[in-house]
């Protein structure tokens, strides 16, 4: 992670007040979450300051936060985090402007974080060639009573992120259009996808209109930089790769 200090003025100035560029919510819409610091992160969470009271002067969100890591800073000065996370919710409290709401959403989150933290990834099928399509896709679209479209979004390893549905019945020009393919694609970052549908109880062999069909989504996919990898179509006893035939390159 890399942990940028955000520059505080030396007098008490509210975050409201804050140059657009300095302020932790704009830098997260901006940087994303990594460019900022546990600081900035904390104050995100804590959102208000507190008024002055008892001599002391006002402070601001990121003040409090930095108040909370050196509390829980260890020798070392290092590891608050963790400690804060561990510690009961009526030990934050402990920290001057730190009320109960303010660290139970501290805590909730810290939480958030160390369940994410334990998730696994979802184990992901390879498809590095038609027939791994054809034998993920036989089963369910074989003995289909009519045609249906499907789109396989896939990333640089070929791992297919997401399986989409894009129509059913007969296919032409009329319920079927680019976009259905590739906004699916465009919204989990595919790097490319492959397009399969099913001939009911016929040969796999591309008609006319499954030609033209790949020719535009192939045209389509250049626009948009994610290329159709192959287009398979499923049969009763077997399948038909456009990429196999080689005329995706000549489409």
């Amino acid at each position: 992670m890399v942990t940028i200090t955000c520059p505080i003025p030396p007098a008490f100035v509210s975050i409201k007040k804050w140059p657009e560029s300095e302020k932790p919510r704009e830098r997260l819409r901006a940087q994303g979450a990594e460019a900022l610091s546990a600081r900035e992160l904390l104050a995100l969470l804590i959102e208000t300051g507190e008024p002055p009271r008892r001599g002391r002067p006002p402070r601001s969100a990121m003040d409090l936060a930095g108040d909370l890591l050196n509390w829980f800073a260890p020798e070392g000065g290092d590891e608050s985090l963790r400690r804060i996370s561990q510690a009961p919710l009526s030990a934050l409290c402990e920290v001057p402007g730190i009320g109960p709401a303010k660290a139970a959403k501290i805590l909730a989150a810290l939480d958030l974080g160390r369940r994410a933290a334990r998730e696994s990834l979802p184990v992901r099928v390879q498809v590095a060639s038609a027939r791994d399509v054809y034998e993920r896709m036989r089963l369910a679209m074989r003995d289909l009573p009519q045609e249906e479209f499907h789109v396989l979004l896939l990333n640089r390893q070929n791992e297919v992120l997401r399986e989409v549905v894009v129509t059913r019945g007969t296919l032409d020009h009329s319920n079927l259009h680019a976009r259905d393919v590739f906004r699916p694609a465009m919204a989990e970052s595919a790097s490319c996808v492959v397009v399969v549908h099913n001939h009911p109880g016929g040969r796999p062999s591309p008609s006319p209109q499954d030609k033209e069909l790949t020719r535009e989504l192939c045209v389509a996919g250049r626009l948009v930089g994610i290329p159709v990898h192959d287009h398979v179509i499923v049969g009763e006893h077997g399948y038909y790769s456009f990429a196999e035939a080689g005329l995706l390159e000549r489409l």
